[in-house]
């Protein structure tokens, strides 16, 4: 495959202006860029570029990194890259250092729906933690949701939520989405037939059933915050060893407004077998919860926390049908399938019904 074409920004003389821009050049100037590496992930394109400069370029990055649509799903799937540039480029700004990479550039071009972010290269400092499907170690695991809380913190119950920042769904969008979802579980079910028991289909239409009553937590609009959206483990960099730094998150293409705890669940429950979520579950939900009490979070108690913790596993049961129809594979769907109804079973979470 052809790589696309790069973006105008990564020409010398507008790298320089991004730059100064970012206040990590003052004098210098970019006088060569270079292609060190490029990769296609799932639905984008990233470049690593090298940097070469004339004049004082102290403390100035060697190497940044650009994020770009995948050829394949440019037009397919551009809003993603809209809402991604959107993050980066208002949100971002308004967050406390060392949660992100810092974005030095970003933009959307809403005639050719082409899009870029150019992004702290963090290569030679962190690390993703393993490799998918492997969970992290304890103290990675603790690192990760340390990160999550400080953001979640950031955001919560602020202001610019629905007005400035991200968009509060009504209640009348809330039930068009769940009668959209139950026509793809009704296909999901004749699809799988025996392999889903009758116990899990009593589970799907009971929740159905009583989608508005269990989205009345969200439409409270208290206690929430901008959620990541796609917080799996591999969506967080960690600080390689003897490196003092914090865990920075990434992939900001699904955030929106929601209750926290949506990420924690599909963080735990929906990607972790029972042994490894039983061992780190409660030890993580209390580290979440001390970050937020740390970082100003007032009127949300440990139960509080439990409480919503349950509700989004039980929501979460809706996840492998929603990827099941946009033909993400089975080895994705039916895995988080059985771990999310396992959690739903240990969590009683169908007491909330």
């Amino acid at each position: 495959m052809t790589p696309p074409q790069l973006p105008a920004v990564v020409e010398p003389a507008q790298l320089t202006a991004a730059l100064r821009r970012g206040g990590v050049l003052d004098r210098g100037a970019v006088r060569e860029v270079k292609v060190l590496h490029q990769r296609d992930t799932v639905v984008s394109h990233i470049v690593r570029l090298g940097l070469r400069y004339v004049g004082e370029s102290t403390g100035a990055p060697q190497s940044l990194i650009l994020k770009m649509a995948h050829a394949a799903f440019a037009r397919t799937l551009a809003d993603r890259g809209r809402h991604e540039v959107a993050f980066y480029t208002q949100l971002a700004p308004n967050m406390p250092p060392g949660l992100t990479p810092r974005c030095f550039d970003g933009h959307f071009d809403d005639e050719s729906e082409a899009w870029h972010l150019l992004l702290e290269d963090l290569t030679g400092s962190h690390d993703i933690a393993t490799v998918p499907t492997l969970p992290p170690s304890r103290d990675q695991a603790m690192a990760i949701v340390t990160t999550l809380a400080r953001m979640h913190a950031a955001w919560w119950d602020h202001a610019s939520l629905g007005a400035t920042v991200g968009t509060w769904a009504s209640i009348e969008d809330s039930a068009g989405r769940m009668e959209t979802f139950a026509g793809h579980y009704d296909r999901f079910a004749d699809q799988l037939g025996d392999r889903l028991s009758e116990e899990r289909r009593i589970l799907y239409r009971r929740l159905i059933e009583q989608s508005a009553r269990l989205s009345q937590r969200y439409h409270s609009r208290r206690h929430v915050t901008i959620a990541h959206g796609d917080a799996h483990t591999w969506n967080f960099l960690l600080p390689r060893a003897g490196v003092a730094d914090t865990a920075r998150i990434f992939d900001f293409d699904l955030w929106g407004i929601n209750v926290p705890t949506s990420d924690l669940a599909y963080m735990i429950a929906l990607q972790w077998y029972p042994e490894r979520r039983q061992a780190l579950e409660r030890t993580l939900l209390n580290r979440y919860h001390e970050t937020l009490l740390a970082h100003g979070v007032t009127g949300y108690t440990r139960g509080a926390l439990d409480q919503d913790y349950r509700w989004s596993v039980l929501w979460h049961i809706t996840k492998p049908v929603w990827q099941w129809s946009i033909n993400i594979p089975p080895g994705i769907w039916w895995n988080n399938l059985e771990r999310v109804m396992m959690a739903v079973d240990d969590l009683g979470c169908e007491e909330l019904l």
